[in-house]
Order: structure tokens, then sequence, then C-alpha cells
């Protein structure tokens, strides 16, 4: 092939005339960029505020950390206690048509209910977890600062909670 031929095929000699659909891709791309806000302006910068690391890198390969699958943990079984408990309840509303005895039975079962394996999860996490996630600690206060604006600490399953959360009236409106 001829130098002169190979330089009109590759376009090195010069720049060429537009084709017919760059020039229709140009006029689209005017068009948005006339219309854009963000037109004539900087892009903002992303910062990236962070460098792998070996220890990041080590800690990702062991898996969720402990906190993450205690949480998880917590959940469950909470979930699972007022599942039984509804349960329970609506066994009492089955079994007991007067609303003052139903509700003194629905008050003692949820009073001899053992919350103490999830109680324990949570203490666990009420201890562990400002260390596990290495949570910042406010100067002033000398504690840990909340995490999403809210305290880390987590409230023990109790009969009060249990109540508050699963209401006997919400059984006696099913059962109508």
């Amino acid at each position: 092939m001829e130098r002169r031929e190979r330089e009109r095929i590759m376009g090195e000699h010069q720049p060429r005339d537009q084709s017919e659909r760059e020039r229709r891709e140009a006029e689209l791309l005017a068009a948005d960029l006339a219309d854009s806000p963000v037109a004539g302006k900087p892009l903002p910068r992303r910062l990236r505020n962070f460098s792998p690391s070996v220890e990041g890198y080590a800690l990702s390969i062991a898996g969720p950390p402990a906190h993450v699958q205690r949480l998880r943990q917590i959940e469950d079984e909470i979930d699972g206690h007022l599942e039984r408990l509804r349960a329970a309840r609506d066994a009492v509303v089955r079994e007991e048509q007067d609303p003052l005895e139903r509700e003194r039975r629905w008050g003692l079962v949820v009073r001899r209910w053992n919350f103490h394996a999830v109680n324990d999860l949570i203490a666990r996490h009420n201890r562990w977890y400002p260390i596990e996630a290495r949570l910042a600690m406010n100067p002033r206060t000398g504690d840990f600062v909340p995490v999403g604006g809210k305290p880390y600490r987590l409230e023990p399953l109790d009969a009060g909670r249990v109540l508050a959360e699963v209401p006997l009236h919400e059984a006696d409106r099913a059962a109508a």
C-alpha cells in the first residue's frame, strides 16, 4: 500500500472533516449542554478518605465483625420471643372470655417469660460494642459518641417492653 493511501485512510496527515453521524452527535451534545445546570461549572471532586491496608484486608477475610453478628443474633432472638409471645397471647384470648381475667393471665405469662439469654447478649453488646466498632469518645463527657444520633446501648427485653410491643387489645381486635 502506498504511503499516501495509508495516510488518507488513517487521517494522520491532517484533521479530517466530521462525518454526518459525528456532526449529529455533536449537535445533540451541544443541545444537552445548553439545558444542563452544570454547564461551564467545574465538577465536584470525589474525595476518597480511605486507603486499602493489610489490616483492613485481613479483617474483611474474617467475615462480619463480632458486633454485627451479635446484633443480628439479638434481633433474631427478640423477633422469636415476640412471635412466641403473640402466639401465647392469642391462646390466652381464645381460652379466657372474661376481659379482667384475660388481662391478668396475659400479664402473668409475660412476667414469667424467660428473657435471660437475649438479655445476656444485650449486656455483652453494651459492654463490647464501643471497642469492637471503634467508637470515638467525647472528651467532654467521657462517654462514647452516639451512633446515628442515638445511644449505642440497647435496652434489655422485659415485661414492660413486651406489654408495650405486644398489647392484649391487638388480639381482641383480631378475634372480633
